[in-house]
């Protein structure tokens, strides 16, 4: 029975030492693949951000008109009233 065990011993753990040599060798691939990946931007994010930045300029530019179009309504009451 011992012999058996010891037997089929170097096996067992040959898969664990060849999947252990595999991580490390795949592992500096893996992280310098994520380094880039992260540095980099796709299309798809490229187009996100740049749909982000137009609604905030529209939005910029709705609070401006809202606030000029309030003003002259303002002014245009000041003049009304100096009238009478």
């Amino acid at each position: 029975m011992r012999v058996a065990i010891l037997a089929l011993l170097p096996l067992a753990l040959g898969g664990c030492i060849v999947r252990t040599a595999v991580d490390v060798v795949t592992l500096p691939v893996k992280a310098v693949g994520a380094g880039v990946d992260a540095v980099t931007t796709s299309q798809s994010e490229a187009d996100e951000k740049r749909g982000r930045e137009i609604r905030k300029q529209e939005e910029r530019e709705g609070r401006e008109a809202r606030k000029r179009e309030k003003e002259a309504r303002k002014r245009e009451r000041e003049r009304d009233e100096d009238r009478y």
